[in-house]
């Protein structure tokens, strides 16, 4: 506004009707002061951190760059390194191999029907059974985790932890599903769809005569996960 040769009294005016009070001696304090002594310092450590690309020390992490900053003579905090870092998106490399967590499914890959149509909604406990699983990193490795949620009441009824993402890995949490359900006196009767999405390992479709009957059994669709 200013570079149009708007007087900053109008701009100030403009500003307060707006809900923004701001008076124009305000401005002309700030625009006079000198920058603070984090900017100023923050200014330094950007530089240096922005030296740093193209060069070995480039693929330093937070730990190794705020070492090497040190070293360099700048008097800098590890939360400091962590946010310019971050501000400038830099990050360090990591060892090791990339984990891979999704498989294409190929040309000849078919997509199981969506049973609920995407209505996530339940009348009752024990209709709808949607389920997915997700990876968590920790110091020891990937460790995978599946999952089983109740449309109805949005609480999870059954899960499993597991180091491989493989059936046994689904199944064992809907087993659990089942057993906490009658554990529970909330037996599982027939209808139940379980409910996964596009890209899960398997759609399972609990087949209600099945689970009527005692024997809870389950059709299992394959699916490839892309």
């Amino acid at each position: 506004m200013r570079a149009r040769k708007f007087r900053v009294e109008s701009i100030c005016r403009v500003l307060t009707e707006q809900g923004v009070a701001v008076a124009g001696r305000t401005y002309r304090n700030w625009k006079k002061a000198a920058p603070s002594a984090r900017t100023i310092t923050d200014a330094g450590l950007t530089d240096a951190l922005r030296a740093t690309v193209g060069t070995p020390e480039g693929m330093y992490g937070r730990r190794k760059m705020t070492s090497h900053l040190r070293r360099q003579g700048h008097q800098v905090a590890a939360c400091t390194v962590d946010r310019l870092m971050s501000d400038e998106g830099l990050s360090g490399v990591v060892r090791g191999r990339k984990h891979r967590t999704t498989i294409p499914g190929g040309k000849d890959s078919r997509r199981a029907p969506d049973l609920l149509d995407r209505d996530f909604t339940a009348a009752a406990p024990n209709r709808k059974w949607v389920t997915d699983f997700t990876y968590c990193r920790t110091w020891s490795g990937f460790v995978y985790v599946a999952f089983v949620i109740d449309c109805f009441s949005r609480a999870i009824v059954g899960w499993h932890a597991a180091t491989v993402k493989d059936t046994a890995m689904v199944t064992t949490a809907l087993k659990m599903a089942l057993w906490r359900r009658d554990h529970a006196q909330h037996r599982v009767a027939a209808g139940l769809i379980h409910h996964s999405d596009a890209w899960s390992i398997h759609v399972y479709r609990i087949r209600g005569n099945a689970c009527a009957g005692g024997d809870c059994g389950f059709h299992r669709q394959r699916r490839r996960r892309l």
